[in-house]
């Protein structure tokens, strides 16, 4: 990967253009344990001006451009351009220089070729900077040296307790790398707990371990003066001198279990990132530990990932099956007013609470009232006579009907009944197979969800899985619908996400920081990815797949996919 596969993050035209050589930086997650009280709220307080434009007194941050016009907030917050971990953004041409504490205190050096020139050579571009010198150009943009700092940089009239606290924090983050990064070794993690299909377990762990093994092998050749050269030549000098490692850390036991052991697993062998993962139900008790740990983790392969807008360390494929649930609100607004309401029969089990959350929180968002939602105990199957007195009661214009194949059979038997909704809703990934055994009575007013980006299923290895088809076909084959192979599914999702993991680290250019690590995966340029098609990463997103299909099975024995709504519905 190089620059040119670099999307940059989305800052203010403004401040874009900010040439500052310092600014903030934040703060790892897992503070020191030699820190006292008050050195930790210190980095605490340093931290909120960096990232929130929150000043202790809880005032926001104020600046000022050259012009002299002063606003208030996030707008003017270090983060705006130096990103979480500090390191800066190459953006449209405008270079944003990292000022994390190891390069911001000492001198700038000229480079050349990508090479640092000696400051006994060569004069540096500018000085260390000291906390009073740093203080000055915060507050009046002129740095050491006298040199005056460009007109995209904001001033700020910081009083000299908040400028220290600025100041302080500067110097903790970013100045040594994060766990995991081992002399010269980065170490990974995959988790898996009991209760996972074990063959499933094998076929995503088969290709991480071949992905370690592939990167070992690079290790070894450019330890071999005659292999150096095209070791470095790939990966540059950097990652071609580190080796991989990969943990399994097993759960077992309840959920509330889990932390525990997660725990204990960080403490012995602290990994620089987890890689995929599996677990029976949601991956909550994980993303958990990972927000509170600062350890970032990618594409997990869960179908229930936490929905939540400000998390960082999780990046997910896609909201599962709560997105199939705002997928369906979507389409529904789309088409128009209902007159006669929504009603929402919902299974009582993680599946059908996402699906339903997904819809619920969409559906009011967009302007409607809440939908009637009536809830099926798990175990609890639902028969005619319980269905037919729901609907005469509700009279709804559409039917979402969140529960697995095993309602098909009685939706059938009232499809023919006069006031039966005229739409009817379900998922086809909590259908699985069983979607193909819809009776033909059924399928001109059922609707099914359909999370998978609308072209052939065809996985092959290596860089080829990932070139996908355009997005033209109206219609999919039985044959060409991946709900049936999980085991292939999980072996190309997993390879997918070790092809865009490795020129992630490559760009990293050596700077192992947990924060970097993400800021530079919020850069990349949009991808496509099997089974998702185009997923985009942008700053601060946590979803990488943003669509999911609308779709409808075609009458005959053998019927196909029929799509009603485009991918990028949402």
């Amino acid at each position: 990967m190089n620059n040119s596969s670099l999307r940059p993050p989305a800052i203010a035209a403004i401040f874009a253009m900010t040439l500052a050589l310092l600014l903030c930086a934040p703060l790892s997650r897992a503070a020191s344990p030699e820190l006292s009280d008050a050195s930790r709220e210190a980095l605490r307080l340093g931290e909120r001006i960096y990232r929130e434009g929150i000043l202790p007194s809880g005032e926001p941050l104020r600046a000022s451009a050259t012009s002299g016009h002063a606003a208030p907030g996030l707008t003017f917050a270090c983060i705006s351009c130096h990103l979480r971990s500090g390191l800066g953004a190459f953006d449209e041409g405008i270079y944003t220089p990292p000022i994390n504490g190891a390069k911001l205190f000492r001198p700038l050096p000229r480079m050349f070729k990508g090479n640092e020139l000696s400051i006994d050579i060569v004069e540096p571009l500018r000085p260390a900077y000291t906390d009073d010198s740093l203080i000055e150009v915060l507050r009046s943009g002129k740095g050491p040296g006298g040199r005056v700092l460009g007109d995209g940089m904001p001033r700020y009239p910081l009083k000299d307790s908040d400028a220290r606290l600025l100041v302080s924090y500067l110097r903790s983050l970013s100045s040594h790398f994060s766990p995991g990064v081992v002399e010269q070794n980065l170490h990974f993690a995959t988790v898996i707990s009991d209760g996972v299909n074990s063959k499933k377990s094998e076929a995503m762990l088969g290709v991480l371990e071949q992905f370690i093994k592939n990167q070992n092998s690079r290790f070894q050749a450019a330890s071999d003066p005659r292999s150096r050269l095209m070791a470095q030549n790939m990966m540059g000098s950097v990652l071609a001198g580190r080796s991989f490692s990969l943990s399994h850390w097993t759960l077992t036991g309840p959920p509330d279990s889990w932390r525990r052991q997660l725990e204990e697993y960080n403490r012995k062998e602290p990994p620089f990132a987890l890689l995929g993962g599996m677990v029976e139900g949601s991956w909550q008790p994980v993303h958990r530990f990972c927000e509170d740990n600062g350890i970032p983790s990618f594409f997990p392969l869960t179908e229930l990932p936490v929905i939540s807008d400000v998390d960082w360390y999780t990046l997910y494929l896609s909201r599962g099956y709560y997105q199939e649930g705002e997928s369906a609100a979507r389409y529904l607004h789309d088409r128009g007013e209902l007159p006669g309401g929504v009603l929402q029969l919902v299974r009582s089990s993680p599946e059908g609470e996402a699906l339903s959350a997904g819809f619920q929180q969409t559906w009011q968002a967009l302007g409607h009232r809440a939908p009637v939602k009536v809830q099926l105990p798990s175990g609890t199957a639902v028969d005619r006579e319980f269905l037919t007195r729901l609907l005469d009661k509700e009279q709804p214009e559409t039917l979402l009907l969140w529960d697995n194949a095993g309602v098909i059979p009685t939706l059938e038997s009232v499809s023919r009944r006069d006031g039966r909704p005229g739409t009817v809703i379900l998922s086809a990934r909590y259908l699985g197979e069983k979607i193909w055994n819809l009776p033909e009575s059924l399928r001109d007013e059922v609707f099914l969800t359909y999370p998978f980006f609308f072209s052939p299923y065809t996985p092959r290895s290596g860089m080829a899985a990932q070139k996908i088809p355009v997005d033209l076909k109206k219609s999919l084959r039985r044959s060409e619908v991946p709900l049936m192979d999980e085991l292939q599914q999980t072996a190309t999702l997993t390879k997918s996400l070790t092809q865009l993991f490795f020129p992630l680290l490559i760009e990293l250019k050596g700077n192992y920081y947990r924060d970097n690590l993400l800021d530079t995966m919020g850069m990349m340029a949009d991808q496509q990815y099997p089974l998702y098609g185009r997923v985009s990463f942008g700053t601060g997103s946590r979803y990488a797949a943003k669509g999911c299909h609308i779709v409808q099975l075609t009458h005959g024995a053998d019927p196909e996919l029929v799509k009603k709504s485009s991918w990028d519905s949402q």
